[in-house]
């Protein structure tokens, strides 16, 4: 029997690595970014000259390469950044999606968007300062997130005259501590983001340093799309029904496959119905295919006449997650107003949407030193912690040690819509055996 990774061999998506870049203020995570694009040749000229007018009109002799990326005016007037800046780059060898995020404590938040589905992240190091307090939260973040690579870059090198022993002791405590955590892989490099010393050219001033510029790392990290260990799965967004003399009959479930690999014969269950049909055609941008993954957007055509709408998940009948209206999580808070017990909020997973309610919040991590505060009563903006909530129908969340797209959700305020947070499955735990119903629960006691 054919392989999954037969014909995915050559596949474009390898070529592409998603990274993020995290630090502390001034460590120069803005520079580095800049430099990477402006020595990689990803800077159109009137955006160089733009940059060029900028700094001279500050009196500085050379273009500030971090206004490549700090493009918000408040940005500029503090010298900080502020707000998630994504950019795209690429080089002969492969593309980049970058997202330079803030590096102040208040802005914690901001990180766990732009690593959320980052491959690899590089957080920075003033070789002046070491690890510090953020240096740990990021890498805690990293840990939480799973993100399979982490880059250590010591920056700002040639202020501590290219030291070696600067770098060795920074390079430990940091490996230490993220091994702690969990970070499966970490690359320390020694950087000047301002000089360009190991960052796209080898240093001259570091040649006891033997290993990879921080591009050339980038350009031949190994990114895994093994779809073979992936649980198959396909959020429904909109189902097909041209209703044409062509095609009278013809109705496809279309989406964006999360995760894993469908092919034409294949046995699927839908969720939450769960029941069964078998796929009789795949359609890939128009044209019959045999097989699809992910990240593919698609349309699956089944043997039987089944009720689906947009929000079902599509899976393998050989492959089916329990569904539950139990979900305990590890949340990231992102807004402002505080998130307590018996907030009634939307939970997003995937395609569908449904109602729910905060049942408890048992504890909220210090990322200082990952210890554990039980029963915080709230969570507020940028605070991590573990919640249970009970939706008002079953769904079919996978763990998100497993599955990142599958296992993430968000939680929404249904007044407004704003994003409260956003979520990491963990396993389900058992409902409560009673719970005191109040007044104002109508329409929201499940």
């Amino acid at each position: 029997m054919t392989s999954i990774s037969e014909p995915l061999a050559g596949l474009s998506a390898t070529t592409l690595l998603r990274f993020a870049t995290a630090g502390s203020v001034d460590d120069g995570k803005s520079t580095l970014v800049g430099r990477l694009l402006h020595d990689s040749k990803s800077v159109l000229t009137d955006q160089l000259e733009a940059v060029e007018r900028v700094s001279l009109g500050r009196g500085q002799e050379a273009p500030d390469l971090a206004l490549l990326t700090d493009g918000l005016r408040a940005e500029r007037e503090q010298g900080i950044t502020i707000d998630v800046a994504y950019r795209y780059f690429a080089t002969a060898r492969r593309r980049f999606i970058l997202a330079d995020t803030p590096g102040h404590v208040q802005y914690t938040r901001n990180m766990v968007t732009g690593a959320s589905t980052a491959e690899l992240t590089v957080v920075l190091v003033d070789a002046r300062n070491g690890v510090v307090e953020q240096t740990r939260r990021h890498a805690a973040i990293a840990a939480l997130l799973r993100v399979p690579h982490v880059v250590l870059a010591v920056n700002k090198m040639d202020l501590v005259d290219y030291r070696e022993s600067v770098f060795a002791a920074i390079a430990e405590e940091f490996t230490a501590y993220a091994g702690e955590l969990g970070v499966p892989e970490i690359t320390a490099i020694p950087i000047s983001a301002l000089a360009g010393d190991n960052v796209v050219e080898p240093s001259a001033h570091m040649d006891w340093y033997g290993g990879p510029t921080v591009l050339e790392h980038l350009e031949t990290v190994p990114v895994s799309h093994d779809l073979a260990e992936c649980h198959a799965r396909l959020p429904v967004q909109y189902v097909i029904r041209p209703g044409t003399a062509e095609h009278p009959d013809y109705r496809g479930y279309a989406g964006q496959i999360a995760a894993g690999t469908f092919r034409v014969g294949e046995e699927v269950t839908v969720l939450p119905s769960g029941r069964s049909s078998t796929i009789t055609g795949i359609d890939v941008l128009g044209e019959p295919a045999e097989a699809a993954w992910t990240p593919q957007s698609v349309t699956l055509l089944l043997a039987d006449d089944i009720d689906i709408s947009r929000g079902d998940l599509i899976v393998p009948s050989h492959d089916v997650p329990p569904a539950s209206q139990d979900i305990e999580a590890t949340v990231c808070h992102v807004a402002d107003q505080p998130l307590t017990v018996g907030h009634r909020v939307l939970l997003k997973h995937t395609t569908r949407t449904v109602k729910a309610i905060v049942k408890e919040i048992p504890s909220r991590l210090t990322l200082d030193d990952l210890s554990q505060h039980p029963a915080p009563g709230q969570l507020v903006a940028n605070d991590i912690g573990r919640v249970k909530v009970r939706t008002a129908e079953p769904l079919a969340l996978d763990a998100y040690e497993d599955s990142r797209r599958t296992g993430s959700f968000l939680l929404i305020d249904p007044a407004d819509g704003t994003t409260l947070a956003a979520g990491m499955a963990g396993e389900s735990f058992a409902a409560e055996a009673a719970r005191e119903v109040r007044p104002d629960d109508e329409g929201w006691d499940f």
